[in-house]
């Protein structure tokens, strides 16, 4: 049966939504494909479903064919597993969490590992049983302090997540690499644009991960890549640690006055004339910059933490918390407040130095204030500084890392910057936005050891199992190929993706005109192409056609004033252009339109 406007339940829109920021929120909302039920949660309507529907039967189809068999989890899950496996704190604010009548612990589920694993604890017992790949399509929740972008960046989604169980590691490896080629081919059916890259586990745990990156400047993910091919998220980027430096000419170490330098520039500026140079000028880059960052730990503790990095970068706080070096889990990292400094007078701002004098043994933060120091992996061995004394209106001059003072470790916090070298040595790098919409994990042992699913081995003894997570966001990859396919007037589905085939339109006066309409739509329909059909009897070929272009179906077949001289019209809305066509040849050559538009795509129209 044909989707009829005249009945359909849809209303399109003149105007965006005021909290409308990205092209898919604005069309997807204004064509009645979503509404706005809260901020970040929306209803999906008619014509939304039906591509949501044909994106999840291209990820359901590629899942099946890698051997992976569908379950389905409840969204309402008991507190307990994650309590188990330490995600219960680790997620922090993110996680929903609720009470039943009787007070027990529940979680609005962000993602399933813990049920899986013991779902499969539960059911196997032997290795003989590996490997195994169970997956879902099901809805998350995740409380996003600031959700925006429409269904891009929600508190509910739909997301299909898949669970690998091996033996060994060497079975994980195979796991994770069949995939990672079903990923490719699900993102390659969709005509989805990608881009994988190196990546961080967070919350998740594990050890290799990689993401799936829809290139985008809507997108909220800062990745790299490199002329010899290097891709990472920009949390993910290592920094090439240099050698060691010869520092047997430089001079001791000296404090120097520096008034009214409280700044890289103030500070480079008095240097300069105060304490010029022999052989070049002091620049930021001499300088060792001290910043004072605020730490929440998931369990809610706050712990104050000093990054010294070079006084020409900033610190980026995404990736300082995803470095793993400020705690495990989901971490949150903000500049330490005034509060904070007050709370450790040590630090003095504007002239914050790693040892509070340098009359005494230099031996980091951790040791003189009991505040930990960490280091940006630039800072080299044998490198020279200046740098604050921790004394007001006072900085150290030649103070060397290795024989004045040490750290505590070192931490990837530096801002990543277009020319910066990739560290597998190909080339400098290039940053560019993207939208996360896979990802995939090698989780190892963690959930498998916490919840205690073992299975006996050929030895007849008890193994941990490993485990691999696999993730693609639904409602994200439409919402990208919606940002990917539209114009100034509309949507504009790929062909396979789109909620209808043809979008036959019945335009001008007449009954005749409606009833051929009606004609073709059912000869179209026989032949198995599905058709969306303009029927409203009263309303203006403006505004149908208006709708036309705002609801993106790609193929638009006109019955309207041509009818006359035996013609109607066939429009790509992907193009602009069109053509007539006899009428009596309109459903060959619809059909015929229709199956060339498939086939470009790699794809094949169901009801041939």
């Amino acid at each position: 049966m044909p989707l009829r406007m005249s009945s359909l339940f849809v209303r399109t829109l003149k105007e965006d939504p005021v909290d409308a920021e990205v092209a898919s929120h604005k069309l997807l909302h204004r064509a009645g494909y979503i509404r706005r039920a809260a901020p970040g949660i929306y209803t999906w309507l008619p014509l939304g479903l039906t591509v949501l529907r044909r994106v999840e039967e291209i990820v359901r189809e590629e899942m099946n064919a890698a051997g992976s068999q569908e379950v389905h989890f409840p969204a309402l899950l008991p507190a307990e597993p994650y309590q188990a496996t330490g995600r219960w704190v680790d997620y922090g604010d993110d996680m929903f969490r609720l009470q039943d009548r009787r007070k027990n612990d529940y979680i609005l589920a962000p993602t399933h590992e813990e049920v899986f694993t013991l779902l499969v604890k539960d059911l196997y017992s032997s290795y003989k049983d590996l490997p195994l790949s169970i997956y879902q399509i099901q809805t998350k929740y995740r409380d996003e302090a600031r959700p925006r972008a429409g269904v891009l960046r929600g508190r509910e989604f739909i997301m299909k997540d898949a669970y690998s169980f091996d033996i060994d590691d060497e079975g994980l490896s195979a796991s994770y690499e069949t995939m990672r080629r079903a990923y490719i081919r699900i993102f390659d059916r969709l005509g989805l644009e990608y881009i994988t890259v190196k990546a961080t586990a967070g919350a998740m745990g594990g050890s290799e991960t990689e993401e799936f990156l829809h290139p985008s400047e809507v997108g909220e993910d800062t990745f790299v890549r490199s002329p010899g091919g290097y891709t990472a998220n920009v949390e993910a980027v290592t920094t090439p640690t240099p050698e060691p430096l010869d520092f047997a000419d430089v001079p001791a170490a000296h404090v120097e006055d520096t008034p009214d330098t409280p700044t890289i520039a103030t500070l480079v500026a008095a240097a300069n004339e105060q304490h010029p140079r022999a052989d070049r000028e002091w620049t930021a880059a001499d300088t060792l910059k001290n910043v004072v960052v605020a730490i929440t730990h998931p369990d809610g503790e706050r712990e104050i933490v000093v990054i010294g990095l070079p006084g020409d970068r900033e610190v980026d706080l995404d990736r300082a918390a995803g470095s793993g070096a400020l705690g495990a889990g989901e971490i949150e990292v903000e500049p330490a407040t005034e509060a904070d400094l007050v709370a450790h007078p040590g630090l003095v701002r504007g002239y914050i130095g790693p040892g509070n004098s340098i009359d005494a043994p230099v031996l980091g933060l951790e040791g003189s204030t009991g505040i930990k120091y960490l280091l940006d992996p630039r800072v080299a061995q044998g490198s020279r500084w200046i740098t604050g004394s921790n004394e007001h209106g006072r900085h150290v001059f030649d103070l060397v890392h290795g024989r004045d003072f040490t750290a505590d470790g070192t931490v990837e916090a530096a801002e990543v910057r277009t020319g910066d070298p990739a560290p597998d040595g190909s080339g400098p790098l290039e940053l560019a936005r993207g939208v996360e919409i896979g990802q995939i994990f090698q989780l190892g042992r963690r959930y498998a050891e916490a919840l205690g699913l073992t299975v006996l081995d050929e030895n007849g003894k008890r193994a941990v199992v490993t485990m691999g997570s696999y993730g693609i966001g639904v409602t994200r990859v439409m919402a990208c190929i919606a940002e990917g396919n539209h114009d100034e007037r509309g949507l504009i589905w790929p062909q396979h993706l789109a909620p209808a085939d043809v979008h036959v339109v019945a335009t001008g006066k007449g009954d005749e005109i409606l009833a051929k309409a009606e004609e073709i739509t059912a000869e179209l329909e026989a032949a198995g192409v599905r058709v969306l059909i303009d029927d409203r009897p009263k309303t203006s070929p403006g505004v149908k056609f208006g709708d036309a272009e705002l609801l993106g179906v790609p193929t638009v077949l006109v019955v309207g004033r041509g009818l006359a001289d035996g013609t109607v019209e066939l429009r790509d809305r992907r193009t602009g252009e069109s053509r007539d066509l006899p009428v009596a040849e309109a459903v060959a050559e619809t059909t015929r339109f229709v199956d060339e538009q498939y086939a470009a795509l790699g794809a094949q129209r169901t009801g041939r």
